[in-house]
C-alpha cells in the first residue's frame, strides 16, 4: 500500500504556527521548527503572566491600603486584623479604591473600626 500524506492538515498545521509567531524576530516569525519552539515558549510565558498580574495587582491594592491607614496613623496590619474581628469582609480591592478616591468614607471606616 502506498504511503499517503494529508498535505492540507499539515500545511493548516504549519500556518497556524507561524501565524501565531507574526511580529517575532528573524527566524522566529519565518521557519516552522524555531517558530513552533518560541510559540510554545510565548505560551508559558503568557500563563505564568496571567498569575504575576493577579500577584502584583494584591501587593499594589495592600501598598495602597497601607498609605491610607497610614494616614491616621495604623498600619495595614492592625487594620486588616481589626477588620477580620469585626467581621466586616470587604476585599482589598475596594478598600484600596476607597483610600484612593474616597477618603471621607475611609476615614468613616477606620473611624468606626477603632471607635469600640
Amino acid at each position: 500500500m502506498p504511503r499517503s500524506t494529508n498535505a492540507v492538515s499539515s500545511r493548516r498545521k504549519r500556518k497556524k504556527i507561524l501565524k501565531l509567531a507574526k511580529g517575532f524576530y528573524g527566524s522566529r516569525s519565518k521557519v516552522y521548527t524555531v517558530a513552533k519552539n518560541a510559540v510554545e515558549k510565548s505560551f508559558l510565558y503568557s500563563f505564568s503572566g496571567r498569575k504575576r498580574k493577579k500577584r502584583n495587582f494584591k501587593s499594589l491594592w495592600i501598598q495602597r491600603i497601607n498609605a491610607g491607614a497610614r494616614q491616621y496613623g495604623k498600619s495595614y496590619s492592625e487594620f486588616m486584623n481589626k477588620l477580620s474581628e469585626k467581621k466586616i469582609k470587604i476585599n482589598r480591592k475596594i478598600l484600596s479604591y476607597m483610600s484612593m478616591n474616597d477618603p471621607n468614607v475611609f476615614k468613616k471606616m477606620i473611624d468606626e473600626i477603632y471607635s469600640k
